[in-house]
């Protein structure tokens, strides 16, 4: 069971559930909130989160970018924990799984709802598998970006109100701002053996600078964000400013630090960042 929870990387749920959280409280401005459907669409998002982390385990061993030398977190293919097999086929079991979930909100919702599904269940599989794994050719940013951001939070808004707001639009940019931050956290840590094994991340091509500016720039622009949806009508989304003291720590790390202890917690530390803030941010939209 410990190894089904580290493949699962729990640490890293959180990212799917912010959008949810932030979506549904789009909603309930709107008076359009449906508990029921945002429950089905957090467990949705949550299989779509584990589904991808397992099939990107799989995924990153079968192409030697987890190597004995990892610096990062236990991947539990690399480690032998579970064989490969084992973990592609309980990827593509939470994929299903999500997928039927899918289907009984496109019941509600209509067939936008299997579009977006079958979007995020491909870009979760050829994030690191398939012939051209986004993540290997330095699409992996945009990729967090879209999918945590406005398809997660939008998507999760349409399956309740049947509609997308220019509200939701302008919630979703932090939020995928700061998921792809965790990212980078990640990729600026494994420059180096990413190189070796051909991973093509940002960091990786423009080096690690660049992959420090850019986590930089993301933080920044997730904090600014809040001021553009005051003038949406929303001033007391400015309440996430209150969490802005939990920048320091790991944007610290990141540009001054490359060892694996350091980034390791600056990656749980921008994990909750991201939690803060969007809790925060769904209290402000809501009000």
């Amino acid at each position: 069971m410990n190894a089904w929870l580290l493949a699962a990387r729990p640490r890293t749920l959180p990212a799917a559930v912010v959008p949810v959280v932030v979506g549904t409280a789009v909603a309930m401005r709107t008076g359009q909130a449906r508990p029921g459907l945002a429950l089905i669409a957090l467990a949705a998002a949550l299989l779509l989160q584990i589904g991808t982390n397992l099939i990107n385990d799989w995924g990153d061993f079968r192409r030697g970018a987890d190597g004995p030398d990892r610096l990062g977190p236990i991947r539990v293919t690399q480690a032998g924990l579970l064989s490969p097999g084992q973990v592609a086929a309980a990827g593509a079991g939470a994929f299903a799984i999500a997928a039927v979930l899918g289907l009984l909100l496109a019941a509600e919702a209509g067939w936008p709802v299997i579009v977006v599904g079958l979007a995020a269940i491909g870009a979760g599989v050829a994030y690191t598998a398939g012939p051209w794994p986004l993540a290997y050719h330095g699409l992996g940013e945009l990729f967090v970006l879209v999918f945590f951001g406005p398809v997660a939070v939008c998507g999760t808004e349409l399956v309740q109100t049947g509609g997308v707001s220019a509200l939701a639009v302008g919630a979703s940019i932090p939020v995928g701002c700061l998921a792809t931050a965790i990212l980078l956290v990640n990729n600026v840590r494994d420059v180096d053996g990413d190189r070796v094994a051909a991973k093509r991340t940002l960091a990786v091509r423009f080096g690690r600078p660049a992959g420090r500016a850019l986590y930089a720039t993301m933080l920044g622009a997730a904090f600014v964000a809040p001021a553009g949806l005051a003038l949406l009508a929303v001033p007391a989304s400015l309440v996430t400013w209150f969490c802005a003291p939990l920048v320091r720590g790991p944007l610290g790390a990141v540009l001054h630090h490359t060892d694996g202890p350091t980034l390791n917690t600056a990656l749980g530390d921008t994990a909750r960042l991201h939690l803060a803030f969007g809790l925060l941010l769904a209290v402000g939209l809501a009000w």
